[in-house]
């Protein structure tokens, strides 16, 4: 029985013709076994090319170094008779922080020789065999000095046909561990606070009456007054299968001591010496063995979660080597001291993008604080700071403070390590080239290089302070061309196509003609301050779809709508809320577009074509034939006079904020809870609490999509607000509805359209009715995508990173070439 790690390098050796390759077949997938010979055709044609050995030994090191670096366990089948070939091959694992095991096949020399002869290929005679079974003897008797973590040896055919390949866990993977877990920070020996930490977050004894289990981030002893008391509580509580404990570089040290060896008695070291020697002998020897036994980190709850004594980068989660210990143990240092002659450390939490929560102590801090989806939990409470608690998944902390100052510091506890830069906020490297990004609602989104350069060239010279930038809205698609007489788009299209993807009930909301916006309103500063970082006493941003701010000053709106607001603090249980809306009037925000782009062409309208009309019957009534230009020009008229009466329902004058009007019509996120995914029926009884001059509401209707009375009543309602002058409704799916289904369909009305493909769009409706929806569909199903996961970041407290990854992707997303009148 041969056990292998489940990540590890397995390093055939054995002569040629011994069976390496035979073996690996039956043992392992065949993409594990990466083989000399097949390196060696890669890159001459031929695998019996001696010639090409340095060229294919370069690629085979090169494959297994990215096999390894991907976390996959990787077999090499060459001779590996030689201690150098061995070497390479071990550096290589340890470059990459696996385990190397050897599995020897030592078969007859007569066998090996007797099977390379019956391979036509392999014509060089039985002295090769005879060298490298020379070699092989000879390594033998070293091999296990080579620095694998265990050497397999099958001596004879029989070994080598009967043996069995199994896998073990690291001891560091408890992914199958889910929690809920209390991580503890730093105890140094304060068993009385530990004792009421554990009182408070409901502990009985050694087991908690919920079923949670702690998890305690090392550095149990040393300094604090009762070493072995507290030693005793956790060792009890992971001998009850109710705790875990990884090592302290406290306790590596303590272990080192009782072991014999010749250590420093500083930094408390001797008062555990001290209160263990006064404990029995056999207790002594239980803690000994206990802390000898503990791992560098533990992978936790599906690799979501790492616990390491001072923290651990990503590249070392799950790994196994002296510098993944030493990381665990100490962390990260710059090879300084500062003042107090104590190692300055390197801030490895800021520049961390895990998706794995990582909880660590070993640095004493005044409180902690999330850095990276990163928190040190030693709050110095030996110091005569406090003991705190993590509880997972809840993030919640929890902290009681210390009895007394049981051991003066050598220097002032501090703030929680950080850069100049703020660590939290996206950096360049996180968005520069092509990327992808992973959603949990259906789809990995792909962002090219050069939609992210534009994508950055906006966000860098354009957006709104990033603190509030949580979250951009996306493209709607309209429902697929209508074939009715006169219509361009209509509900029947939008009806049919939810229908189609199993949606029985839709909400068709009031479409208003404003300018999209996003409001993110803290209730007070401090709320802002603390939930993001803003702290120049701006309680909330308002902001276009492309993350631009609304006026060049947004406070006094923001002011304004914070107010009105207000009842949805209760309601929603937050200090804090994101609203998708619209701006009205259009004019507010689009002003200079309007006069630039719509009036001009009404005014120009309006002054030439009831000349050319009156020109045109001048020379009608002068027997011209001019009849068919005529009556063109007269349904350009008409056409003309309808569309400034479309732009001009739009507009009106507003002082300041007088005359603005807010339409929210969803409660995008809020704390702790990604509101997007409510059903559309609670975002607009939750917004009609809302009560204010500020604050329109959205006109709305529910449709069951399998009664034809409950859609024509629909089509009614979108024909009666068309002809009063709105937009148009936007239809969507009542509740959420998974998979490639999209969130809005907008359905304009045929006067409003006039506005979009021009006055006379009705005179072509053959040639619009060929546009090509495809594109924006699909952009639209990618953003909206994204912006869920954005908000789903948002709302389960990741860093701003994480949640300004997938809102720089919708704003590269809108790089894309797309027809905007769609």
């Amino acid at each position: 029985m041969i056990s292998v790690p489940e990540l590890s390098l397995v390093v055939l050796v054995g002569v040629s013709g011994s069976g390496k390759s035979t073996f690996a077949a039956r043992h392992f997938e065949p993409t594990q076994v990466i083989s000399s010979d097949y390196c060696r055709g890669l890159v001459s044609d031929d695998e019996n090319d001696q010639s090409a050995t340095p060229a294919a030994f370069e690629l085979l090191h090169h494959i297994v170094g990215v096999r390894l670096s991907r976390g996959l366990l990787t077999v090499v089948d060459a001779t590996n008779v030689q201690y150098g070939a061995r070497k390479a091959l071990i550096d290589l694992a340890r470059r990459h922080d696996v385990l190397a095991d050897a599995i020897v096949l030592d078969v007859p020399e007569e066998t090996a020789i007797e099977r390379n002869a019956a391979r036509p290929e392999r014509d060089f005679g039985p002295g090769v065999v005879i060298r490298q079974r020379k070699d092989l003897r000879r390594s033998l008797s070293k091999i296990s000095k080579d620095g694998f973590r265990k050497v397999h040896v099958l001596r004879g055919l029989d070994a080598v046909e009967n043996a069995s390949v199994t896998y073990e866990k690291a001891w560091t993977d408890r992914r199958e561990l889910t929690g809920p877990f209390d991580i503890i920070g730093d105890v140094h020996g304060c068993r009385a606070e530990l004792e009421e930490l554990l009182a408070r977050l409901g502990w009985q004894g050694p087991r908690h009456p919920e079923g949670r289990t702690a998890v305690f981030v090392g550095d149990l002893v040393d300094r604090g007054p009762d070493t072995p008391g507290v030693l005793r509580l956790v060792m009890d509580m992971v001998e009850a299968g109710t705790a875990l404990c990884v090592a302290g570089n406290h306790e590596q040290k303590l272990v080192r001591a009782l072991n014999g060896r010749n250590v420093r008695t500083s930094h408390g070291l001797q008062e555990s010496l001290d209160q263990l020697g006064a404990q029995p002998p056999e207790f002594r020897e239980r803690a000994r063995a206990f802390m000898d036994a503990l791992i560098s980190h533990y992978q936790l709850d599906d690799g979501r979660l790492v616990v390491a004594h001072a923290g651990l980068k990503e590249s070392f989660h799950g790994r196994a080597s002296g510098r993944v210990r030493s990381f665990a143990l100490y962390g990260e240092t710059t090879g300084e001291t500062d003042e107090y002659g104590l190692p300055v450390r390197y801030p490895w939490a800021d520049d961390y993008r895990g998706r794995a929560m990582v909880v660590y102590g070993h640095t004493p801090t005044v409180r902690p604080e999330w850095v990276n989806n990163t928190i040190c939990l030693d709050t110095g409470c030996v110091f005569g700071g406090a003991l705190t608690a993590l509880r997972y998944p809840e993030r919640e902390l929890v902290s009681v403070p210390a009895q007394k100052v049981w051991y003066e510091p050598v220097k002032p506890l501090g703030g929680p390590a950080g850069s100049a830069r703020e660590p939290g906020m996206l950096d360049i490297d996180d968005v520069r080239g092509t990327r992808y990004v992973e959603t949990r609602f259906g789809t990995r989104v792909k962002v090219m290089e050069e939609n992210a350069a534009a994508a950055l060239e906006v966000m860098s010279r354009f957006a709104v302070d990033p603190r509030w930038l949580v979250y951009l809205p996306p493209t709607m698609a309209p429902p697929e061309t209508s074939t009715l007489d006169g219509y361009l788009e209509h509900p029947a299209e939008a009806f049919a196509e939810f229908a189609a993807a199993g949606v029985g009930e839709v909400v068709c909301e009031e479409k208003h003609m404003g300018s999209r916006a996003v409001a993110v309103l803290a209730r007070t500063p401090e709320v802002a301050c603390e939930r993001f970082g803003v702290t120049d006493g701006s309680t909330g941003a308002v902001y276009t779809r492309t993350g631009r701010p609304l006026f060049a000053d947004n406070g006094p709106l923001v002011e304004r709508l914070r107010e009105a607001c207000a009842p949805l603090w209760a309601e929603l249980g937050s200090d804090w809320v994101a609203l998708d809306c619209e701006l009205l009037p259009w004019s507010a925000k689009a002003g200079e577009l309007i006069r630039s782009q719509y009036a001009s062409v009404g005014a120009a309208a309006r002054v030439a074509l009831p000349e050319a009309v009156s020109a045109l019957e001048a020379a009608a009534g002068r027997g011209l034939d001019v009849g068919g230009l005529l009556s063109r020009t007269r349904r350009r008229s008409s056409n003309a006079a309808l569309f400034r009466d479309a732009y001009a329902r739009y507009c009106w004058p507003v002082d300041g904020l007088d005359g603005v009007r807010v339409a929210p019509f969803q409660i995008l996120a809020c704390e702790g809870r990604a509101t997007a995914l409510e059903p559309h029926a609670w975002h607009l009884s939750t917004l009609a609490l809302l009560d204010s001059p500020l604050i329109t509401h959205t006109r709305h209707r529910f449709v069951s999509l399998d009664s034809e009375e409950s859609r024509a009543g629909a089509v009614a309602w979108w024909e009666s607000l068309t002809a009063e002058g709105g937009e148009g409704m936007v239809v969507k799916p009542a509740a959420y509805a998974p998979g490639r289904v999209q969130p809005g369909v907008k359905v304009r009305g045929r006067e409003y359209l006039r506005i979009i493909y021009g006055p006379d769009y009705t005179e072509s409706l053959d040639v619009l009715r060929r546009r090509f929806l495809g594109k924006k569909r699909s952009m639209a199903l990618r953003e909206y995508a994204l912006g869920l996961e954005a908000l789903t970041r948002l709302s389960e407290g990741e860093p701003a990173w994480r949640v300004h990854e997938p809102v720089f992707a919708v704003l590269a997303l809108e790089s894309e070439p797309v027809d905007p009148r769609l």
